[in-house]
């Protein structure tokens, strides 16, 4: 009998598309480089999501049936951010203060009508934090994902995911390159994946807000 060969394990990242007149964004080429490399045996796939509300959720799901992660990390752009932000929290609210691409821009709008209120990152968050510190890439524990797109996908993934068992993902907004070298972002989150696929238990270390 033919010997079958054992499916490589994957891990899904995702960026965006510039959007607001952008003519790149960060996101989205850290997705691209990070796509065929392996870490920690695991194969990596990278894939770019459409700026738009519920399109991107579309695109993700597209993704998650090809690629059958065991991790996703989704990442987005805070661009009055200087460092990665890793998100504690997905709420259920589309509120855009701008478009998106197609120009759509949601007021109070429920991601999920019938959905929780929010979902927890299944990642362990403050491990990644702790590592990217080691590792000299500026980071921080997000306490909200913002109500734009990159809410609207980090609720959509953790609402799929939900229903899958034993696949962890979460979100991470990077900054813009004039804050952070696009090298040092790819890098950092190679060291989030590679933290992300080691971890199962997260570190307790103080990381609240004040306000």
């Amino acid at each position: 009998m033919r010997a079958m060969r054992r499916r490589q394990r994957t891990v899904l990242v995702t960026g965006f598309e510039p959007f607001d007149g952008a003519a790149t964004n960060p996101s989205g080429l850290a997705a691209r480089a990070l796509d065929g490399r392996t870490i920690a045996g695991r194969r990596v796939v990278g894939a770019v999501l459409p700026v738009t509300f519920g399109d991107a959720i579309a695109a993700l799901g597209a993704q998650l049936r090809a690629t059958r992660p065991e991790l996703v990390i989704c990442t987005g752009l805070a661009d009055a951010r200087g460092e990665l932000s890793i998100e504690r929290v997905a709420i259920n609210v589309d509120d855009a203060r701008i478009p998106d691409n197609a120009g759509a821009r949601p007021i109070d709008r429920a991601i999920a009508r019938r959905g929780p209120v929010g979902y927890w990152s299944t990642l362990p968050i403050k491990s990644i934090a702790a590592a990217l510190s080691r590792a000299h890439v500026p980071a921080a524990i997000s306490q909200t994902a913002g109500t734009f797109v990159c809410n609207h996908v980090f609720y959509g993934l953790m609402r799929a995911l939900a229903r899958r068992r034993g696949v962890r993902g979460g979100f991470i907004h990077v900054p813009p390159v004039r804050r952070l070298a696009l090298a040092t972002i790819v890098d950092g989150l190679a060291v989030a994946i590679a933290t992300a696929l080691r971890t199962r238990r997260d570190a307790r270390i103080a990381a609240g807000a004040v306000s």
